[in-house]
C-alpha cells in the first residue's frame, strides 16, 4: 500500500492510494460523512447486508484467482441474521478478498477498490457519490499530464547522461567535411538531415530507390529524439544570427553526442525494441 492523493467531496478529505496498480479509496473517510464519530460502524452495517455480500462476493470471483468461494457461500448462508457481524477483517481472513483491506495506525482505515468505494458511496448518500466519482475523475485527469510531463522530463535527462559502452557505431553521424559544412543547403530540413544522417533526402533516395517512406520514416526511436533537439537547437541558433555553414557544423557535433548518449540508454534501447515488436 503506497501514499496516495486526497479528494475533497462535500468538505470531507478522502483519502486514494495506489495498491498493486489498482485505485483503492478509503471507506473511512466516506463512512465519516455520515458518522465522524464512529464511521467503523457505518462500514460494518454495510458489510453485514446480504446485498452487499454478494455484490462483493461477485467482485472477487471476477478479479480474485484465489478467492475462497466455499467459505463465501457459508457467510452469505449467515447473512440477515440478527447475530450476524461482519468486518472487513474478518471478510479478508474468511475468504481471501482483496477488494477491501484494512491499514492499521494513526493514518490508517478500510480501503476499497474504487468499483467497491463507489457502491458504499452510493449506500451512504447518492449525492456523496456522485462528487465522488466527479473528484475521481478530475484525478485521474490530472495524473495522466503528470505522466506526459515525466515522459518528457526522462527524455530529457537522457539527453543529458553520458555512457560509453553498448553504443552503436554505425548509427553515430559521420562527422562532415569542410567542404560539406561550406556547402549551402537551401532547404532547413536537408541541413538537419546532413547534421544527423550524413545525407540529404535525395541523396538517399539515390541510394535507396527501392524503399518506401522517405529518409526520417526509416529513423529509429534515437534518431527522432534527436531530430527534434536538432530542430529546437536550430531554431535557437538562428535567433542568435548564425550562419547556416555554422549552424550545420554546430547541429552535426551536436548530433554526434546526443546520439551516443541516447543509444547507450537502456530505457530507449528498451523503447526501440518494443517498437520492433
Amino acid at each position: 500500500m503506497t501514499d496516495g492523493a486526497k479528494l475533497v467531496v462535500l468538505s470531507e478529505i478522502v483519502r486514494v492510494r495506489r495498491i498493486e496498480n489498482d485505485d483503492y479509496i478509503s471507506l473511512t473517510d466516506i463512512a465519516k460523512y455520515r458518522d465522524a464519530e464512529d464511521p467503523r460502524f457505518i462500514i460494518q452495517n454495510w458489510m453485514r447486508t446480504r446485498f452487499t455480500l454478494e455484490y462483493l462476493g461477485i467482485w472477487e470471483q471476477l478479479n480474485n484467482p484465489h478467492f475462497n468461494r466455499v467459505e463465501f457461500e457459508a457467510v452469505r448462508n449467515q447473512a440477515g441474521s440478527n447475530a450476524f457481524v461482519m468486518t472487513p477483517s474478518k471478510w479478508v481472513n474468511l475468504t481471501g478478498a482483496i477488494g477491501v483491506m484494512s491499514k492499521s495506525g494513526r493514518y490508517g482505515g478500510t480501503y476499497a477498490h474504487k468499483d467497491i468505494a463507489f457502491e458504499f458511496a452510493s449506500w451512504v448518500s447518492v449525492e456523496f457519490k456522485l462528487y465522488l466519482i466527479k473528484e475521481f475523475q478530475r484525478l485521474k485527469e490530472i495524473e495522466r499530464q503528470q505522466l506526459g510531463w515525466d515522459i518528457r522530463r526522462n527524455l530529457a535527462r537522457i539527453n543529458y547522461r553520458i555512457h560509453t559502452d553498448a553504443i552503436k557505431q554505425t548509427l553515430i553521424p559521420p562527422e562532415l567535411t569542410p567542404q560539406q559544412i561550406n556547402s549551402i543547403y537551401a532547404n532547413e530540413a536537408d541541413m538537419l538531415n546532413m547534421a544527423l544522417f550524413g545525407r540529404t533526402a535525395r541523396e538517399w533516395r539515390a541510394e535507396n530507390p527501392d524503399s518506401n517512406g522517405n529518409l526520417r520514416d526509416q529513423a529509429n526511436v534515437s534518431q527522432l529524439v534527436c531530430l527534434a533537439n536538432l530542430e529546437a537547437l536550430n531554431a535557437h541558433l538562428i535567433h542568435q544570427g548564425l550562419s547556416q555553414p555554422d549552424r550545420l557544423k554546430t547541429l552535426n557535433q551536436t548530433a554526434i553526442e546526443q546520439m551516443k548518449l541516447l543509444l547507450s540508454d537502456r530505457r530507449l534501447l528498451k523503447m526501440e525494441a518494443d517498437s520492433q515488436v
